[in-house]
Formats: structure tokens, C-alpha cells, sequence
């Protein structure tokens, strides 16, 4: 009697699973723009009398609406990080303290200026998505 229980809840479940693993689970998009490039979030360490105290996190995209380019950058994209971050620890060290709020601006403008330097032209415009430090002392 329990195998019969246990098979007629069984059964019907072994057979839905293989249509459920047909459908592709879905793929969460940012924003609906073909041309949005994601860039992942970069940290950059905030230091004061030689000490680490905490962490500026810019979480940027791309909006490259020439296809060419858009490819040309996500092939690049490791490069562009590697560049990127090199000028955000730059910006950091020179630029940004625990006890005022860092300039948006001059990190946008950096981050344009290191995209076209990178591509070798312009039209991958940079979005800036956030920018937030953390102090840890």
C-alpha cells in the first residue's frame, strides 16, 4: 500500500521534470538597451597616515551603441578593468579622504578619458552607477 502511495506521488513528479528542464531559466537583464555594457564593481582601498581605513566601491556601465565597438570593448573588457582600476587606486591615494565625499564628477571624467585611451576612440560613453566609500577604522 506505501509503494503504491509513494509511486502514484512519484510518478507524475518524474514525469514534469523533464518538461521543467526544458525551459531555460531566465537571464536577469540590467536595463533593455542592446548597447549596455556591465562593467562588474570595482573597490579601491582609501588609506589615511599610511593605514588602510576602508573602501571606495564605482559601479559603472557602457553605453556603446556602435555593435563593432560594443564587441571590440566586451573582448577587451579585462584590459579595461585592469585600466580602470589603476586609475581609481591613482584617484583614490591623491583625491579621496575619510572625512569628505569623493567627486563624482572627476571619476566620471577619468574613467571616459581611460575608456577612449583604451578603445582607441570615442563612442563607448561611460555610466556611472554608483560610487560609495566605506571607513572601517
Amino acid at each position: 500500500m506505501r509503494a503504491a502511495r509513494f509511486l502514484a506521488f512519484v510518478l507524475p513528479l518524474a514525469l514534469v521534470r523533464p518538461a521543467l528542464a526544458d525551459e531555460s531559466a531566465p537571464v536577469h537583464k540590467v536595463t533593455q538597451l542592446e548597447s549596455f555594457v556591465m562593467v562588474a564593481p570595482m573597490y579601491t582601498t582609501i588609506v589615511d597616515a599610511e593605514r588602510p581605513i576602508g573602501l571606495l566601491m564605482v559601479a559603472i556601465g557602457l553605453n556603446i551603441p556602435d555593435a563593432g565597438l560594443r564587441a571590440e570593448a566586451e573582448h577587451a573588457l579585462p584590459v579595461l578593468r585592469d585600466d580602470y582600476l589603476r586609475s581609481l587606486m591613482t584617484f583614490t591615494v591623491t583625491n579621496v579622504r575619510p572625512w569628505r565625499q569623493p567627486d563624482v564628477d572627476e571619476i566620471a571624467a577619468r574613467l571616459q578619458r581611460v575608456t577612449d585611451r583604451a578603445l582607441k576612440k570615442s563612442g563607448a560613453h561611460v555610466l556611472l552607477g554608483d560610487v560609495a566609500i566605506r571607513i572601517t577604522r
